[in-house]
């Protein structure tokens, strides 16, 4: 599968600059996945902006 780098990058919400995997999807999942974390895009802006990628942050974040 070919990667569309240039389109991720302009969509990805990452907002860790020096990130080397910004836009690489696989990668990017794969590197969150090894620290029982998510990537920034299943999150929404604001709490993406605190870097905490863990599981339990997103369920938090989602409850009602």
């Amino acid at each position: 599968m070919e990667c569309n780098l240039k389109a991720n990058k302009q969509s990805c919400p990452c907002t860790y600059e020096p990130c080397s995997r910004k836009g690489k999807c696989c990668e990017c999942i794969s590197f969150h996945h090894a620290s029982d974390e998510l990537p920034a895009c299943v999150f929404t802006p604001e709490v993406e902006r605190t870097y905490d990628r863990s599981v339990a942050r997103f369920v938090s974040s989602r409850k009602c």
